[in-house]
């Protein structure tokens, strides 16, 4: 009689290879897995990530868009342009305020949109009210970047309370913004002709 090839048992071994090679996958994937490099990897993305949320590598850092920003020009709008001072910064503070708030709490609940991420006024109220704001936005900025280098934070895990959303991606999107909104300050100052001269 013939003996009859172990079928079951080879392809239990090339299914056990396959599962490997998943899974071997998906760590990659994760930041996981990369063997004596992770942590060195690890480090390297968080480092540039704080990097690209404070600025200053390919453009101006936000604080310096808003540093010396005369007080009678802060509710000023410029020709051709949207927006104004306390709008671009306001508007700015509350998105990041929203996007850290959902990154680390549950039960935050985001203002209503487009509305609630805008002031109702063209101008501060007072002055005081503009430092609040500028006061707001660096705390915030800096809370996020703590989250960003806690090494505990999984950058790449999936937001519980989210729908897809990662602290890698909630970090790329902020810093986006704020770069966006950071080329509209510089373009409001220099059009006031308040963007000091090189």
């Amino acid at each position: 009689m013939k003996k009859k090839k172990p079928v079951a048992r080879a392809s239990s071994k090339k299914a056990s290879k396959k599962t490997s090679k998943k899974s071997a996958a998906a760590k990659a994937a994760n930041g996981k897995g990369l063997g004596a490099n992770s942590g060195v990897h690890d480090a390297a993305l968080r480092k540039h990530l704080i990097d690209v949320l404070k600025g200053g590598s390919a453009h101006v850092q936000f604080m310096d868009a808003l540093e010396e920003f005369p007080p009678n020009k802060r509710g000023t709008f410029a020709p051709g342009l949207p927006h104004t001072g306390w709008q671009l910064l306001e508007h700015s503070r509350i998105v990041q305020w929203d996007i850290l708030e959902f990154s680390r709490n549950p039960k935050h609940v985001s203002p209503g949109f487009p509305e609630g991420y805008w002031p109702k006024t063209p101008g501060p109220l007072t002055e005081a009210e503009w430092d609040k704001s500028v006061q707001s936005f660096q705390h915030d900025l800096n809370e996020m970047v703590e989250l960003v280098k806690n090494s505990r934070t999984d950058l790449f895990a999936k937001i519980p309370h989210g729908d897809g959303q990662t602290i890698l991606r909630e970090a790329l999107v902020l810093a986006d913004h704020n770069a966006y909104h950071l080329g509209q300050l510089v373009d409001l100052r220099r059009a006031l002709g308040t963007w000091p001269q090189p």
